[in-house]
């Protein structure tokens, strides 16, 4: 009996295996041309995809190439035999074939936005302005370091004709990181206004905690 890493993927409807987007990120990595180990793909991703989708691990980084050898899409062999003897991947014509369905048919998912500083935000009651504005700031310059990755990786993207869409998902990437510092930059105006229309508001004897003006009102969804 097939064990869950052995058991196939299941396919939709056209035969196209219903693999998650990692996979196909991993397999995207290969259509550039040229053979990459495992090593060369976790850094293909820091460089390029960490700015606007994933940053894997080196356990994912494998994890997805034995389930896209296992698909026939990619072939592996010992590369050039040197002291590393690191295994290089290459995509095969079934995997090219694939990944450019993928790229041409799949649906464009809605993105899925984890914003971390947002959180705390959102649980400011709990916490004070001063320290809210700490964090805003922490966000910005890690926004600020990103902008400035994507901006040097746009400007290196030019230097391959190949990599022609690739500069520009970067330089859309460094606009995105410039749009959120803006906006955290307007958070810092915002928060002592928050921080006393919340001191306002009625508040619970021991735990501190808001009494609602109108309880459930959230329910209504208006």
């Amino acid at each position: 009996m097939p064990t869950t890493d052995d058991a196939p993927d299941p396919s939709d409807e056209d035969g196209l295996p219903s693999m998650p987007a990692t996979a196909w990120a991993v397999l995207g990595t290969l259509s550039f041309g040229e053979g990459l180990s495992g090593y060369d793909i976790k850094t293909w991703a820091d460089w390029s995809l960490n700015y606007f989708y994933w940053s894997p691990s080196f356990s994912q980084v494998y994890s997805e190439l034995k389930r896209l050898e296992k698909h026939g899409f990619v072939e592996s062999d010992n590369g050039d035999g040197g002291a590393r003897n690191r295994r290089v991947y290459t995509i095969t014509p079934a995997g090219l074939a694939a990944l450019r369905r993928w790229a041409r048919e799949s649906e464009v998912d809605r993105p899925v936005l984890k914003h971390a500083t947002m959180l705390h935000l959102w649980m400011g009651h709990l916490s004070d302005p001063v320290r809210l504005k700490e964090m805003v700031r922490a966000h910005i310059e890690q926004m600020t370091a990103l902008r400035d990755g994507a901006a040097e990786r746009a400007q290196n993207a030019r230097r391959e004709p190949s990599w022609a869409y690739t500069q520009i998902v970067m330089e859309w990437s460094r606009r995105h990181y410039d749009s959120e510092i803006l906006l955290a930059e307007e958070l810092l105006e915002q928060i002592d206004a928050a921080g006393a229309r919340f001191d306002s508001a009625a508040k619970q004897e021991g735990t501190g905690l808001p009494i609602p003006v109108e309880p459930g009102h959230w329910k209504s969804r208006a």
